[in-house]
């Protein structure tokens, strides 16, 4: 009898590990996200006993995306597709309206203009305005980034924060938490500089208008991330944040 045959598609990110399984109509049948610690391979193998508990026996045709998936795709013989170009194929089938995507990774960042004809661009080696960067700031509040997010929730002031660089940002913030400045202002004021530096590191003064979709761990997991990036984006028409962003 013949098997029908599923998509895998796994994402190997810079501090997580992301799988989907697909089937013919496109309806995601199975899909995790976790973080591996630099345990990459034993990260994916845990995730893929996992979707085998739920799902059975079934045959499989796999891909590989993410920052860190070239060297798996080819240890594996797995065709491998560069994650921009996977973000900007998938959002123009299922999402063609969109005009520019907003997409933060653990220690990636990325702004694709569609209109006009596709305009990719993503952060260079520093990690600055990342998931990664976001984890770090939540330390000095001894908290995490869900913790920022019910922090930023109820700001009443901005302090500007450089988000380039960990180093400065942690000079910009430990002398506002030693004058007392309250976590939910300091959360604000993170978020408003990671906004900040994607926007100005990235789009380099190009408008970012339309229907902007955000994209990556950060900004589906932080409304108050969304908030943002939408305060600092007058321009735009409209947000979009879908379910599995």
């Amino acid at each position: 009898m013949d098997k029908k045959q599923y998509r895998l598609g796994i994402d190997i990110g810079s501090t997580t590990v992301k799988i989907a399984i697909l089937d013919e109509k496109n309806e995601v049948l199975f899909s995790d996200y976790q973080r591996h610690f630099a345990n990459i391979q034993e990260t994916l193998a845990r995730l893929l006993v996992e979707a085998r508990e739920k799902l059975g026996e079934i045959d499989l045709v796999p891909m590989i995306t993410g920052s860190g998936g070239l060297t798996l795709a080819t240890h594996l013989h797995v065709t491998f597709v560069q994650e921009v170009v996977a973000v900007a194929t998938a959002l123009k089938a299922i999402a063609p309206k969109t005009d520019v995507a907003i997409e933060l990774g653990g220690e990636d960042a990325k702004i694709i203009y569609f209109t006009g004809g596709i305009d990719q661009r993503m952060n260079g080696i520093c990690a600055g305005g990342t998931g990664s960067f976001i984890d770090q700031m939540a330390s000095l509040l001894q908290t995490d980034a869900s913790g920022l997010n019910d922090y930023a929730k109820n700001y009443k002031a901005i302090y500007p924060i450089a988000a380039r660089c960990g180093v400065f940002a942690k000079s910009d913030i430990q002398p506002l938490i030693n004058q007392g400045a309250a976590h939910e202002d300091l959360a604000a004021s993170i978020f408003n500089a990671v906004a900040t530096q994607t926007i100005a590191g990235l789009a380099c003064g190009r408008p970012i208008r339309g229907t902007v979709m955000f994209l990556g761990g950060p900004l589906h997991f932080l409304p108050a991330l969304r908030e943002a990036y939408k305060t600092l984006l007058p321009k735009a028409d409209a947000f979009v944040t879908p379910d599995d962003a």
